[in-house]
């Protein structure tokens, strides 16, 4: 059987991610320059091989002073770890459009599995033509796993950086 490439749509694609601020309220943000692919056997996905790279320098949270803290030392160091990576291990259906992504990720030069859901937005094909797929992605890592530790406390209690960080991934690809 033939093997289907799938390339990724940056303009229909979104990889963000929010953490708690003051431990109150949500700081939202994105990588906006990417790449993923994906290779099935045929269209039902499952065991699919899934990869995605990220620039860290990319990172926006619509605050340029924030941004650049996050690619320093600090926390991401863009300068020693410009990318980050997942490969997946798993791509599994659990029922209906719901799957199970599986896989290494790889950031601030920690590679450690995550475990995120997938809801399968079917294929269908665009004005010009094109065959397109659309996967919705969420899951929950702790960034400390990854060796992004930088805090600050509060005066009155708690930390300024959640450790948990939501992730909120909508992707887009094209059939090659």
């Amino acid at each position: 059987m033939a093997t289907i490439k799938w390339a990724i749509d940056p303009t229909h694609s979104e990889i963000g991610f929010k953490v708690k601020h003051m431990m109150f309220t949500n700081v939202s943000g994105k990588f906006l320059t990417f790449d993923a692919t994906i290779e099935t056997e045929n269209e039902s996905f499952e065991n699919a091989k899934i990869n995605f790279t990220g620039a860290v320098a990319s990172v926006n949270t619509s605050n340029a002073d924030r941004d650049k803290h996050l690619q320093s030392a600090d926390f991401f160091d863009a300068e020693q770890f410009p990318e980050i990576a997942f490969q997946a291990t798993s791509f599994t259906q659990k029922s209906g459009s719901d799957y199970e992504l599986v896989g290494d990720l790889s950031l601030h030069g920690v590679t450690k599995p995550i475990t995120l859901a997938a809801d399968f937005g079917g294929i269908m094909q665009d004005p010009w033509g094109n065959t397109k797929v659309a996967f919705a992605l969420e899951g929950k890592i702790s960034r400390k796993d990854w060796g992004l530790t930088w805090n600050s406390a509060l005066e009155t209690g708690g930390v300024l950086v959640s450790d948990e960080v939501r992730l909120a991934i909508e992707l887009q690809f094209v059939k090659q």
